[in-house]
């Protein structure tokens, strides 16, 4: 073996211990910056020296696969910087490495040839993790396009390898198949990111700007998280999570996100690169970045976490929580089965057990219980773990409230989530914000919108894209109807600008909220919120409309309730513009009203 090559397995040999290192360490709370610094500074130097002496490393038996292994391990570094800090441009660095492997056909190999086993499967986590960074871009193009190479990949792999059990694998294109489908019977008009163009009003934007409250909380930490029997998801991101992530993300403007694409041939097949250098720029993405933006809130999403592995992230993220900062935490679960939880009815639906009797606290109407029932309060929880696994996989409400410490936005979207206003009356210095979803959904005009198996949490959807909640809901198809949904988000973005204004110049928001307001993702949420509850207060039974209903605390002000006169309009509107108020109760006096 020559010097050249010599260097060149050191290299690598260095790199990959680094690599092993940083690959354990968690990708939530703070880490020491040298590790990285270190393991990023060993591959560059190492994808440097290769594309220095490429024919010399060629001549002494380089193979293209070693080096699209490289290429993949500094994707997978990127992703995973993306997914500790939340910045864009490890996202957008992780996605030109992972583009280069698939148009240079790194993992490829001759006509005829039989590639052994574990170089297929390098193969298959290469596909895996370009969709997850595909598909959190937005670029759907792409993401068709790798959808069919993976699909076509595990076919071959089963024709190949007769004696290999590669059910992981068709399992895990069965899932991205599901995944797709869910997400592809929604049209997004626009992103589910916060974009400046859409999510700015500029009517309201001057009572945005003036407003003040005596304490001002900027959000900078989200936990994200959902557990379901059968849930939409890829890998380990749920459709529930990957839609609440985005969420919570700027969207850069102008040409800082047009990500550098291979472009395709008509036939849709990859113009061929096989025979290129090999030189990828390593620092692409640096000069894609938004000076113009804040940093994105850093997230922190887990999967199917442990009630423990939970408690533990969130007390790592209270405990790093800067004094003017608030943490988001979102759970999105099934309510407890067991004995001790909420009772299922005929429907499906949770109720909570007889032996709970709510009273009234003296602090603005909030449920608390009775000395005597508190126990079997504390039972009614959240279900974080296989059927029957037993009590320490529920998350009870009174395991968050030593968090309540620090400010608090908590999101519970759950058939179960009305248990968590026990929460409130008994925090630890902070009182939390709480977004409590429905109990139960009413399928009035679209049955298929509340299955959550097929499509996601509709309280989160009314979250993330509103105006397509609405639609599905209703039962309304968003497809081949542009001019009707562009009418339809002016409409309903002239309605948010209005609440908008009206809550920054309201003197009666309690400053749970109001110490909110001023932050933008923040804002936008609790404004959702008050679209949900007041489109679904046209939708659920009446008798029957507590369960029905999406509830917060602090209560937030009467003239934005689903009673006030302000929102029954502002629904009746955005219900006109899309000729489905017969979908809605309306009374008859509101339905005459001119809007």
């Amino acid at each position: 073996m020559n010097d050249v090559a010599k260097t060149f397995r050191a290299l690598i040999e260095s790199a990959d211990r680094k690599f092993i290192r940083v690959r354990d360490v968690p990708l939530h709370g703070r880490v020491p910056h040298h590790y990285f610094h270190k393991v990023f500074k060993a591959y560059t130097k190492l994808w440097k020296f290769q594309q220095e002496n490429r024919s010399k490393l060629v001549e002494s038996g380089l193979q293209r696969w070693e080096i699209g292994e490289i290429a993949s391990r500094i994707g997978q570094l990127y992703y995973g910087q993306y997914m500790r800090t939340s910045e864009t441009r490890f996202l957008l660095e992780a996605y030109v490495f992972y583009e280069a492997i698939l148009s240079r056909g790194y993992f490829e190999g001759g006509k005829g040839s039989l590639k052994d086993l574990s170089l297929r499967y390098k193969e298959l986590r290469f596909y895996a993790r370009f969709l997850v960074v595909a598909l959190i871009l937005n670029l759907s193009e792409m993401v068709k396009l790798l959808v069919d190479r993976f699909k076509s990949l595990v076919d071959v792999s089963k024709a190949t390898f007769k004696e290999t059990n590669l059910k992981e694998w068709k399992l895990m294109v069965q899932e991205i198949v599901r995944f797709l489908r869910a997400d592809a019977a929604v049209v997004y008009t626009r992103t589910l990111r916060y974009c400046a163009t859409f999510d700015s009003h500029s009517a309201s934007l001057p009572y945005v700007a003036r407003f003040h409250a005596k304490r001002i909380l900027k959000l900078q930490d989200a936990l994200l998280t959902s557990y379901h029997r059968h849930e939409v998801k890829f890998t380990e991101l749920t459709l529930d999570t990957f839609r609440m992530l985005q969420c919570l993300e700027w969207e850069p403007s102008g040409s800082f996100f047009k990500v550098r694409t291979t472009e395709l041939k008509d036939t849709g097949i990859l113009n061929d690169q096989s025979a290129a250098s090999g030189f990828i720029d390593i620092n692409l993405a640096a000069d894609m970045i938004d000076p113009t933006l804040a940093p994105n809130p850093r997230k922190a999403v887990l999967y199917h976490p442990s009630v423990t592995n939970l408690i533990s992230v969130m007390a790592t993220m209270c405990e790093e929580l800067p004094q003017d900062r608030i943490l988001l935490i979102y759970i999105s679960a099934s309510g407890n089965d067991s004995k001790y939880a909420t009772h299922m009815d005929t429907s499906g639906v949770s109720r909570a057990p007889a032996n709970l009797k709510q009273r009234e606290s003296p602090r603005h109407g909030a449920p608390t219980m009775d000395n005597g029932d508190s126990d079997d309060f504390s039972r009614s929880s959240l279900w974080l773990g296989l059927k029957g696994s037993g009590g320490s996989n529920n998350l009870h409400p009174t395991d968050i409230i030593p968090f309540t410490r620090k400010p608090l936005f908590l999101i519970i979207d759950s058939d179960n989530s009305h248990a968590f206003k026990v929460m409130y009356g008994l925090e630890r210095g902070e009182t939390a914000a709480m977004l409590l979803s429905p109990q139960r959904w009413s399928a009035f005009r679209s049955p298929s919108a509340v299955d959550l198996a097929s499509n996601g949490s509709q309280f989160t959807f009314f979250l993330t894209a509103p105006l397509q909640a609405f639609c599905q809901l209703v039962g309304f198809s968003t497809s081949d109807t542009d001019k009707a949904i562009s009418k339809a988000e002016a409409v309903l973005s002239e309605v948010i600008s209005d609440w908008e204004v009206r809550l920054c110049t309201s003197t009666t928001v309690d400053l749970v909220w109001a110490q909110v307001l001023s932050d933008p993702f923040l804002r936008r949420l609790i404004l959702r919120f008050i679209f949900c509850r007041s489109v679904l207060s046209f939708i659920c039974p009446p008798e029957d409309s507590d369960q029905y209903m999406p509830h917060c605390l602090p209560p937030l002000p009467e003239f934005v309730s689903p009673n006030s006169e302000v929102t029954k309009s502002s629904v009746l509107r955005l219900a006109k513009s899309l000729g489905v108020v017969d979908s809605l109760r309306f009374d008859g006096s509101l339905h005459q009203t001119e809007i």
